[in-house]
């Protein structure tokens, strides 16, 4: 099917582009949001018609947009957790979370804005694109982390996925002489 595009879409075309897509994209997505209009005459002056206020429109968004990226652009923030030993999060941070995390510092965006591939699941520091607009894509950095301790400690760049860097023992230096007695001969004092 062929449409007219009312907007810009990633990896489609740009505004007053005529795209051939699928019918089932069409249908299900882009008709239903008024992403597209059908490609026919009819709906070809329509779009010239209104293209000016579409423009506008366009940019007035993209603006908005704009102001949000320069004062989001490269923050961190700080995601509690809880996890194991190895760092793997016994849940995970979906683009649901990232999305309450934002809103709670006093961002308002979707969650279809979050482009996370795969739900994070490990601790660590951890990059999210954002997609404020069909133009505009940002990155905020995620340190999720056991507690808002850790948290600092892996912003200065300590791994804590180790023993050492959880509990600030050093493994290597464990021996089975500091946890047993060596004077015992092996046999209880019940027994004997």
């Amino acid at each position: 099917m062929e449409v007219i595009l009312l907007e810009r879409i990633s990896k489609l075309g740009q505004m007053g582009e005529t795209v051939k897509v699928r019918d089932g994209f069409a249908r299900n997505y882009l008709l239903p949001l008024g992403k597209a209009l059908r490609a026919n005459a009819a709906n070809k002056t329509r779009f010239e018609a209104e293209r000016a206020t579409l423009e506008a429109r366009n940019l007035e968004r993209k603006s908005e947009a704009q102001k949000v990226a320069d004062v989001l652009d490269g923050k961190s923030f700080i995601v509690v957790r809880s996890a194991g030993e190895t760092g793997q999060l016994y849940g995970s941070v979906a683009a649901r979370d990232v999305v309450e995390i934002l809103a709670a510092e006093g961002f308002n965006i979707g969650r279809n804005q979050v482009h996370l591939n795969t739900p994070i699941k490990a601790i660590g520091l951890h990059k999210v694109e954002l997609q404020l607009h069909a133009e505009v894509e940002i990155h905020v950095e995620l340190n999720v982390a056991r507690s808002a301790e850790e948290a600092e400690r892996q912003a200065k760049g300590e791994e804590l996925t180790s023993v050492d860097a959880i509990y600030g023992v050093d493994e290597d230096a464990l021996r089975p002489e500091d946890f047993f007695d060596p004077e015992a001969d092996g046999v209880d004092e019940d027994e004997a």
